[in-house]
């Protein structure tokens, strides 16, 4: 029985052990992908001087991202993402369609775009997006898994290029580990609205989580001149707190089923040593004596008997 219960150790072990080498070569890989599953809205408020009137007013924005799963694969993604720029003036919808003289409405548009699910980097390949869909290039919406403190390419739509985010230090978000990047664009040629050619220029700071690549906070302050030196946009803007709230516990959950993934590993491995140990000490600890020592298993009553014989 003992053999028997050493022996389905064994087996454990092996089982145990293959179960370990996938949760370090494969398992990582499947779960470091961008999820097919993702719907995402982010606020931002700020102020913002706009013509015709040139005056300062608090602004509001809104993004909203989600995932086209029909058009994505295990590889590529497919986003859709709409964004709305509108003086704050209370209590009132996100956007509105309302262009006329007096509308709070300062820019909407929409966009389509691919990434890599693990890079993050942008995929122009039409049978993701489609021939309409303008190209990007660089990081889009994320950036990717296990950042690191190092210049990326990040999408700028004004300028219709990747420009330089640049590491610039380790920093903490209520308890969550992020790195700080910067983008700063100064007088960039760019069609600063609808047909209209100008000046663009941009400082915008963007806290990423280490571990996921998700922005969970970001700034700007932007300003778009025509080529005459009139200002037509002078922004300042950033997540609102309670966008910033949500990211961090979102990344949170996110970063501790990566802890999991990657610690089963060695909890597989350990437990693989366990039972086999176990299995070795069942199945041979006991065993028959050897040949030197048959024969020599005396019983006390023959050895009294054999001292009396004398």
């Amino acid at each position: 029985m003992r053999k028997t219960v050493g022996f389905i150790l064994f087996g454990l072990a092996g089982f145990l052990l293959t179960a370990a080498v996938l949760a370090l070569v494969y398992v990582p890989d499947q779960v470091k992908r961008t999820p097919l599953d993702t719907d995402t809205t982010t606020r931002l408020s700020g102020q913002a001087a706009v013509l015709p009137s040139g005056e300062g007013s608090a602004v509001k924005a809104v993004s909203r991202t989600v995932a086209d799963g029909e058009a994505s694969d295990d590889d590529v993604i497919v986003f859709d993402t709409f964004s709305c720029l509108m003086r704050d003036v209370g209590e009132g919808p996100d956007c509105t369609e309302d262009e006329s003289e007096g509308s709070p409405l300062v820019t909407a548009g929409t966009d389509r775009f691919a990434t890599d699910r693990r890079t993050a980097l942008a995929v122009n390949d039409e049978e993701y997006v489609g021939a309409a869909a303008e190209p990007h290039d660089g990081l889009v919406n994320k950036f990717p898994f296990d950042v690191q403190q190092e210049t990326y390419p990040y999408w700028d739509g004004l300028v219709g290029r990747a420009v330089d985010a640049e590491f610039q230090a380790d920093e903490e978000i209520d308890g969550l580990p992020v790195y700080k990047f910067l983008i700063s664009l100064t007088d960039e040629p760019a069609e600063i609205s609808n047909g209209i050619s100008g000046l663009y220029s941009t400082e915008k700071t963007l806290w990423i989580d280490q571990g996921t690549g998700k922005i969970i906070d970001q700034s700007e302050a932007q300003v778009r001149q025509l080529d005459d030196g009139t200002t037509v946009l002078d922004l300042e803007l950033s997540f609102t707190d309670e966008t910033v709230a949500a990211n961090v516990e979102e990344a949170k959950a996110s970063n501790a089923q990566l802890s999991l993934v990657r610690r089963a590993p060695i909890v597989l491995g350990v437990l693989a040593l366990i039972a086999l140990a176990a299995g070795a000490f069942l199945a041979f600890a006991g065993t028959t004596p050897s040949r030197r020592d048959e024969g020599r298993d005396v019983s006390m009553d023959e050895l009294t008997t054999s001292r009396h014989g004398r």
